[in-house]
């Protein structure tokens, strides 16, 4: 499946809509320990880092399982977005148009 953040390709295709997948990540509290001694010496957040990396992928593959049940050849103009679901917690919403490539 090919995944752009462009609309702009070099072959014709037909729009079949607009697909998306989330998912909602709550904090570790020993993370938030570590991240509050990280905030008086600086330096990146490792443990966010990850959990946010992953969550993203699981996002990712969330849209690609719905373009696919489209029987799309491609998602293009995919955006993320990131918010607070809850307090403590953290959504990932990727989303993006599922195409048919024309023959």
């Amino acid at each position: 499946m090919l995944l752009s953040t462009s609309s702009n390709l070099e072959r014709k295709y037909k729009v079949l809509g607009l697909v998306r997948g989330n998912t909602v990540r709550s904090r570790h509290i020993g993370a938030d320990i570590l991240a509050a001694l990280k905030n008086i010496v600086g330096g990146e957040l490792k443990g966010y880092t990850k959990m946010i990396s992953s969550a993203r992928d699981e996002a990712t593959e969330r849209m690609i399982a719905e373009a696919k049940k489209l029987k799309a050849d491609a998602i293009i103009e995919i955006r993320y977005t990131a918010g607070e679901a809850a307090p403590g917690t953290v959504e990932i919403l990727a989303y993006g148009t599922a195409v048919k490539f024309k023959r």
